[in-house]
């Protein structure tokens, strides 16, 4: 298993961890933008219009009306990834983040209204009369690349799984423990029912549940996240002012924070971006496939409203809560985990200058430093360690009041080994104070507003309809691609599995099957970009198509 994990850890680095991808992604969306004339402007007020329903016409064929549509799609975007991710993006790469996470949205706005067009135009009505689509139907029926939608359709079979299923009740069940208490088992039980009553429905229980769930999710996390912005509001302008500083400078070290270069913010906000908002990745258009419209792109301009949404709003919320509260800058007790922890051979002071350059240099890849990880053994009596020479870094700052334990309670005596930085013994867990990220970080950021300690709840109560609804959604676009591959039949076992899967990661270590769905994620976007920029001149001609056939339909 560890083999088949490191496996998983150098493609995902090849692919979606790699330089180029960032600008592959933000490239195709900048191009599309240019090439028709931004349309994520000019068409935005349209699509405000068509999302409401007064272009509607009675009799179409499909499944769902634009609005339900737009919240099925949503449902799958507005998820974790706007609560922990947002605070993931800033913990590793500060501020810039933020501002990479916008310009991935901004572009982001006029892939998807291309995806979602072109997968509208090439879907299928399936055998049980529901409609079919997705990036693979145009790689089939259009570009006659049989193998890249069958590659496409298996990496979101994948992805339905790592992204939509396993991590959302697994961050789920870890909240519910970790504010009210709750055994994971017990949550994980009584969701996966309440997922199954809602999945086995088909698509039109699903969009009748996520139009419901998907406002009032949004209203109750801008409401809180005002809360924490408006009791900090002599904090926002310099927050803004940070975001754009630290995108252009490479974000400047801040408290505990030992900072992180041009290229990590980049590589960081633009990755956390596309797993916001998923543009470009080719899952919200399999949602849209299911929508009543005889115009392709009609359909594509409701979808131009996703990114703004999930990330512009509801990832910018998140984004000022952190940083005017001025949380992502400051040490708590917690945990340290191995995958954002390094032993380092050596002390080091962050108040020296010159401890923080050698630090900023190591934790950013650059060659001028003389930092090396850990390798030996350390000595602990009751937790604490008696050797001195190492220093352990988590969550990109300095531990401080260190402590080894086998559980929170036991505090180890004994002898650690550690190599290349990291206990040998994966049962020995260190704990002491340091940044924190993830949901973590918007937990503590929630709690320095008008609600106090009480706004941790808002956090809960956000991961539990944001990650819930995402898994909702997922599992329609799951279906739709085992219909592709295997035909309807496939499709009640693939949900009975489903539903088994969503209940197991709610109490089981799911790390192996999120690095396979990162790297899923990837040969989802890279096909799916590669073959919207082939129908690049089609587009064009859609969109010219409809404008004149719209223009002709309401002057008369």
């Amino acid at each position: 298993m560890d083999a088949l994990g490191s496996l998983l850890d150098s493609l995902d680095g090849m692919l979606g961890g790699s330089p180029w991808f960032p600008y592959v992604l933000l490239g195709v969306g900048l191009f599309f933008t240019i090439y028709l004339k931004f349309p994520q402007i000019r068409y935005f007020k349209h699509a405000c219009k068509v999302v409401t329903g007064k272009y509607d016409k009675k009799g179409l064929e499909g499944d769902t009306t634009h609005f339900q549509a737009l919240a099925t799609a949503l449902s799958g975007t507005v998820g974790t990834g706007n609560i922990g991710g947002v605070a993931l993006a800033i913990s590793i790469g500060g501020p810039a983040a933020l501002f990479w996470m916008w310009m991935t949205a901004f572009f982001g706005m006029t892939t998807k209204f291309v995806e979602v067009t072109l997968s509208h135009k090439y879907r299928v009505q399936t055998d049980d009369g529901t409609m079919a689509g997705g990036p693979m139907y145009y790689m089939d029926r259009r570009l006659n690349m049989k193998w890249l939608a069958v590659l496409f359709a298996i990496a979101t079979v994948i992805s339905s799984f790592g992204t939509g299923s396993l991590p959302q009740i697994n961050n789920i069940a870890q909240g519910m423990e970790a504010t009210f208490g709750f055994a994971p088992m017990a949550t994980g039980a009584v969701l996966s029912i309440l997922l199954a009553l809602v999945i086995l429905g088909g698509i039109k229980r699903i969009a009748a549940i996520t139009s419901r769930i998907v406002p009032l999710m949004a209203a109750i996390y801008i409401l809180g996240s005002f809360a924490v912005i408006f009791y900090n509001i002599e904090n926002i302008v310099p927050s803004f002012l940070s975001v754009f500083t630290d995108a252009f400078t490479g974000s400047a070290a801040a408290g505990g924070f030992l900072g992180a270069s041009f290229a990590y913010a980049f590589n960081r906000g633009v990755n956390r971006g596309l797993f916001s908002n998923e543009a470009g990745q080719g899952s919200a258009p399999i949602a849209h496939a299911s929508a009543k419209a005889d115009e392709p792109v009609s359909e594509g301009m409701v979808s131009i409203l996703e990114p703004f949404i999930d990330t512009i709003i509801i990832c910018t919320l998140t984004g000022l809560v952190i940083l005017s509260s001025g949380v992502w800058t400051e040490k708590f007790e917690t945990h340290f985990e191995r995958s954002s922890m390094i032993i380092l051979d050596g002390k080091y002071d962050e108040s020296n200058q010159q401890d923080r350059e050698a630090l900023y240099a190591y934790l950013n890849g650059k060659k001028e430093h003389n930092v090396k990880p850990f390798n030996g053994e350390i000595e602990v009596v009751q937790g604490k360690a008696v050797t001195e020479n190492f220093t352990v870094i988590h969550s990109r700052s300095i531990g401080e009041k260190v402590r080894f334990g086998i559980t929170e309670r036991h505090k180890y005596t004994g002898i650690v080994e550690v190599k290349n930085g990291l206990p040998t013994d994966n049962s020995i867990s260190l704990i002491g104070h340091s940044l924190v990220h993830s949901a973590e970080l918007t937990t503590k950021a929630f709690t320095r507003g008008y609600l106090g300690e009480n706004g941790k709840y808002i956090v809960s109560i956000g991961l539990l309809l944001f990650a819930f609804s995402t898994a909702i959604a997922w599992s329609y676009y799951g279906d739709r691609a085992m219909i592709y591959l295997l035909g309807s039949r496939s499709v009640m076992p693939y949900r009975v599995f489903y539903v088994a899967g969503f209940f197991w990661a709610s109490f089981a270590d799911t790390t192996l099957v999120w690095k396979l769905a990162a790297v899923a994620i990837v040969v989802m976007t890279l096909p799916n970009l590669f073959g919207i920029f082939l129908l690049r001149k089609e587009m064009k001609s859609s969109v010219k198509d409809y404008w004149e056939d719209f223009n002709k339909e309401h002057k008369q």
